[in-house]
C-alpha cells in the first residue's frame, strides 16, 4: 500500500527527531518542518495526511499556524493533532479543537499512544481517498454509459462538448484572474507597509544626516574625528540608499526622469562598470545606431545597470562574459505596457543560472541566493520597481548551466525645453543674493527632524522658526506674521503638507512652498503639479537649492 505523508512541526530540533523514532515503525513518509513558515510551504507542494503541530513556536503558536492551515480548501478536513509540553486547561483544548484539532497529545508523550492515534487517523486518510478513487470511477463509468446512450445524437454531444470547453476556459480565466489580483494585492500591501517604514526611518537619517553634516563644518581640522563624522555619514547614506532601493521596489520612490541619451550614460560609466566586474569578466557591446533618447531617472538607471552587471559577476563567481544589447524600433512588446517607441536594454551573462523557483522569486524584496554579507536581496527588486515606475517593462529568462538574461523596456523621451526651469533657478538665485537672510517657516511633527532643518537654515543664514502642524502654521500666518518661504512634512497627523500647501496657494498666493517627504506617494496632487519637492533625508546644499527653485517659481508666477 502507497505511504502517506505525515507533517511534523515543532522549532525544537530535538522533538521533531523523538517523533521520528516513534512514529518511524509506521513505515510512513514524515516531513519535518521548524517554522509555521516552513510547514505551510510543505502544505503547499505536498498532499499531508496527518499533522502533528507543537502547541507553543516562537513566531506563530500551534493555534495560529492550524487557524491558516484549515483556510486551504484542501486541508479542512485533514487530521492535526496538538501537542502540549504543558498541562492544557479546558479552554486551551477548546481553542484547539475550535482552531481545527482532532486531537491532543501531552508530553512527556508515551510511544505506544501517538502511533495509535497517528495510525489510526493514517487508515482513516487511506480510506477516503480510496472512497474517493471509488467514486471517480464511478463517475467514470456512468460517464461512458452516459457517452454510449448519447452516441446516436451526435449534435447534442457536440453541443455538450462545445460547453464544457467554454467553462473550462472561463475557469482557466477567473484562475489567471485571481493570480494577478493576488500579486497586485500582495504587491500593494509590501507598498504600503514600505512607505510606512521609509517615513519613519527617513525621519530618523534626516536628523542623523543633518546634525552630523552641520558638526563636520565646525569640528577643527582634525584627521581622527573628521575621519569619524564622515564614516557616521557614509553609514547614514547607506541606509538612505537601502530606504530608497525598498522604494523602487514598492513604486514610492522620487523619481526625476529627464531625457536621457544612453549612450552618452552608458559612455560615462563604463570604466566604473568594468571596474566592478573585475579584470576576469568580459563586457561585450552590441548597441544600435542611433538610438533615441529615453525618459527615465538618469541616476536610478546608473545604479540598475550596476546592479545588474554585479549580479551577473556573481552568477559567474568573477569570470566570464556579461553582453549588453541595446535596441529600439521594436515590433515585438510586452503585454504589460501599452503601445509607444521604447528602447531596450538587455544584460545577459553565462554564469550558472537559476532554476524556475528561483527566478520566479528573483525580484521578491530580500530575496537572494547569495552568503551572508553578500547581498541585500534588494537589487532586481529596485530594478524591477524602476522600470515600472518609469512607464516600461522588466523581464528576466533563466537557465541552469547556461546563463540569466534580464531585459528592460524603458520609454522614448519627447524633446524637453529645460531653458524655462534654469531661467527660474538664475531669477532665484540672483533674488536671494539681492534679498538677504529669509525667515523661514518650518512644519514638521517630529521635533528631531524639526530641529535639524532649523539648525540648517540658521546655519546659512536665515531666521528659521518652527511648528509642530500645520494648524498651527496656518494660525501664525492668520495673524499676520511674515515670513518668505514655508518648507513642511507631507505626512503629518491632522492635515498633510500636501493639504497645507493647497490652502496656502489659495490664501497666500505670495508665499512659496518647499514639500518635504519621506517616500514619493502623494495621494492627491491636483494644484500641486509646481510644488516643489524635497526628499528625505536631504543635505543642506539641497535643501539651498530647493529654497532657490521655490522662490524661483512663485517669482515667476506673480
Amino acid at each position: 500500500m502507497d505511504t502517506v505523508n505525515i507533517l511534523l512541526v515543532d522549532d525544537q530540533p530535538s522533538k521533531l527527531l523523538s517523533y521520528e523514532v516513534i512514529l518511524q515503525d509506521l513505515s510512513e513518509n514524515l516531513i519535518k518542518a521548524q517554522s509555521a513558515r516552513e510547514a505551510l510551504e510543505h502544505l503547499l507542494r505536498t498532499d499531508i495526511a496527518v499533522i502533528l503541530v507543537d502547541v507553543c513556536m516562537p513566531e506563530q503558536d500551534g493555534f495560529e499556524l492550524v487557524s491558516m492551515i484549515r483556510e486551504h480548501p484542501r486541508y479542512q478536513s485533514t487530521a492535526i493533532i496538538f501537542v502540549s509540553a504543558v498541562m492544557m486547561a479546558e479552554p486551551d483544548r477548546l481553542r484547539g479543537y475550535a482552531a481545527g484539532a482532532v486531537d491532543y497529545v501531552s508530553v512527556p508523550i508515551v510511544p505506544e499512544v501517538l502511533r495509535a492515534k497517528v495510525r489510526v487517523f493514517t487508515e482513516l486518510y487511506r480510506k477516503t481517498r480510496e472512497l474517493e478513487r471509488l467514486n471517480a470511477d464511478l463517475e467514470n463509468r456512468v460517464r461512458q454509459r452516459t457517452a454510449e446512450l448519447e452516441a446516436s445524437s451526435t449534435q447534442l454531444r457536440q453541443l455538450n462538448e462545445e460547453l464544457e470547453h467554454r467553462i473550462e476556459q472561463r475557469t482557466r480565466e477567473r484562475e489567471e484572474a485571481l493570480a494577478q489580483l493576488f500579486e497586485a494585492q500582495k504587491l500593494d500591501t509590501i507598498g504600503q507597509l514600505t512607505g510606512g517604514v521609509a517615513h519613519d526611518f527617513n525621519n530618523l537619517l534626516m536628523a542623523i544626516l543633518g546634525s552630523l553634516g552641520l558638526l563636520k563644518k565646525r569640528l577643527p581640522e582634525d584627521a581622527r574625528e573628521q575621519r569619524l563624522v564622515n564614516n557616521a555619514i557614509q553609514a547614514a547614506e547607506r541606509g538612505a540608499a537601502l530606504t530608497q532601493r525598498l522604494l523602487a521596489f514598492a513604486r514610492r520612490q522620487e523619481l526625476k526622469p529627464t531625457t536621457v541619451d544612453f549612450l552618452r550614460l552608458f559612455d560615462s560609466i563604463e570604466d566604473l562598470l568594468k571596474k566592478a566586474v573585475g579584470p576576469g569578466v568580459e563586457v561585450t557591446l552590441d548597441l544600435a545606431q542611433d538610438i533615441p533618447n529615453i525618459l527615465v531617472d538618469s541616476n536610478q538607471l546608473e545604479l540598475a545597470l550596476l546592479n545588474l552587471f554585479m549580479n551577473a559577476r556573481d552568477a559567474m563567481d568573477g569570470a566570464g562574459t556579461i553582453t549588453l544589447v541595446v535596441d529600439a524600433d521594436l515590433v515585438a512588446l510586452p503585454t504589460s505596457i501599452g503601445p509607444g517607441r521604447y528602447v531596450r536594454i538587455c544584460v545577459s551573462d553565462d554564469g550558472v543560472g537559476m532554476d524556475e523557483a528561483t527566478a520566479a522569486r528573483a525580484t521578491e524584496p530580500f530575496f537572494t541566493t547569495k552568503g551572508p554579507g553578500k547581498g541585500t536581496g534588494l537589487g532586481l527588486s529596485m530594478v524591477q520597481g524602476l522600470t515600472a515606475q518609469s512607464g516600461g517593462a522588466f523581464a528576466l529568462t533563466s537557465k541552469q548551466g547556461i546563463g540569466t538574461s534580464v531585459s528592460l523596456w524603458l520609454p522614448v523621451a519627447d524633446r524637453v525645453d529645460t531653458t524655462a526651469q534654469a531661467d527660474l533657478e538664475v531669477a532665484a538665485e540672483a533674488d536671494l543674493r539681492a534679498g538677504g537672510d529669509l525667515s523661514v517657516l518650518v512644519v514638521d511633527d517630529d521635533p528631531l527632524v524639526s530641529m535639524g532643518t532649523v539648525a540648517m537654515l540658521e546655519d546659512l543664514g536665515h531666521v528659521a522658526v518652527d511648528v509642530t502642524s500645520a494648524s498651527q502654521a496656518l494660525e501664525l500666518l492668520a495673524q499676520g506674521q511674515h515670513f518668505d518661504i514655508l518648507i513642511t512634512d507631507h505626512s503629518m497627523p491632522g492635515m498633510t503638507g500636501a493639504e497645507l500647501a493647497r490652502m496656502i496657494f489659495s490664501s497666500f498666493p505670495q508665499l512659496p512652498v518647499v514639500l518635504a517627504s519621506g517616500y514619493a506617494e502623494l495621494p492627491d496632487e491636483q494644484g500641486l503639479t509646481e510644488l516643489v519637492r524635497l526628499t528625505k533625508p536631504f543635505t543642506q546644499e539641497q535643501l539651498r537649492q530647493a529654497i532657490h527653485r521655490a522662490i524661483g517659481l512663485r517669482a515667476s508666477a506673480a
